[in-house]
C-alpha cells in the first residue's frame, strides 16, 4: 500500500519533468543536412564552407537566455554563416587533419578550430619528437586563416629538452594544409 502512495506522489512530478525536457529538446533536434561524402564539411552546397552543429546558434545557452532577439532573428534567417555553423573554414579544417594525419591527433576541437597532436617520433630517428598545434582563424579559405606551431624535443642524458624548429618547417606545413584545402574545394566544385 505504502509503493503505491509513493508512486502516486512522485507520478506529477516525473510528468512535469517529462514535460519540461520535451519542450526544450523540440527546438534543438535539426536534420543534418551534410552530405555522406563530406561528412562534417557542412552543408554541401559550393559556396557553402561553413559547418555545422547540433541545436542552431542558440543550443549553448539556457534556453536561449542571453541572446537577444535581433541576434535570434538574424542567426535563423540566414544571417549568419550557415545559421549558427562553427566559425572556421571546413576545407581549412579537414586539410589541417588531412596533413598531421601522420600525428597521433590528442585533441581537436571543430568548434574553435584547435588541433593537438600529442608527440610524434618520426621513424629512423629515436631521439628526436615533434608536436604541433594548428588554429583555424577564418571562414574563408584564405591564407592567413591558418596558422601553426611546432614543437620540437631532443633527447640529452634521458632528458626531453626543448629545441628550436626552423622558420620554414612552420611554412611549408601552413603551405600543405591551404593546398590540400584548396585541391579539396576544387574537387568539391567539380562534383556539383
Amino acid at each position: 500500500m505504502r509503493s503505491i502512495q509513493l508512486s502516486a506522489r512522485l507520478l506529477p512530478t516525473a510528468l512535469i519533468a517529462a514535460l519540461a525536457v520535451a519542450a526544450c529538446s523540440s527546438d534543438a533536434v535539426k536534420p543534418n543536412p551534410t552530405p555522406a561524402n563530406f561528412a562534417g564539411l557542412g552543408s554541401g552546397s559550393p559556396g557553402d564552407m561553413s559547418v555545422t552543429r547540433m541545436g542552431g546558434a542558440d543550443s549553448g545557452l539556457v534556453f536561449g537566455i542571453g541572446k537577444g532577439a535581433k541576434e535570434k532573428e538574424s542567426s535563423s534567417s540566414g544571417g549568419g554563416f550557415g545559421g549558427g555553423g562553427i566559425g572556421v573554414n571546413a576545407f581549412l579544417w579537414r586539410g589541417a587533419l588531412d596533413t598531421i594525419a601522420f600525428m597521433p591527433v590528442a585533441s581537436a576541437d571543430p568548434f574553435g578550430g584547435v588541433i593537438i597532436t600529442d608527440w610524434y617520433t618520426p621513424p629512423g630517428t629515436s631521439g628526436e619528437r615533434f608536436k604541433a598545434t594548428i588554429y583555424i582563424l577564418s571562414r574563408e579559405l584564405r591564407s592567413d586563416g591558418v596558422r601553426v606551431n611546432i614543437y620540437r624535443q631532443v633527447l640529452q642524458n634521458g632528458q626531453w629538452i626543448d629545441a628550436s624548429v626552423a622558420d620554414s618547417t612552420v611554412g611549408d606545413i601552413e603551405n600543405k594544409v591551404l593546398a590540400r584545402a584548396r585541391h579539396m574545394r576544387e574537387q568539391l566544385q567539380a562534383s556539383s
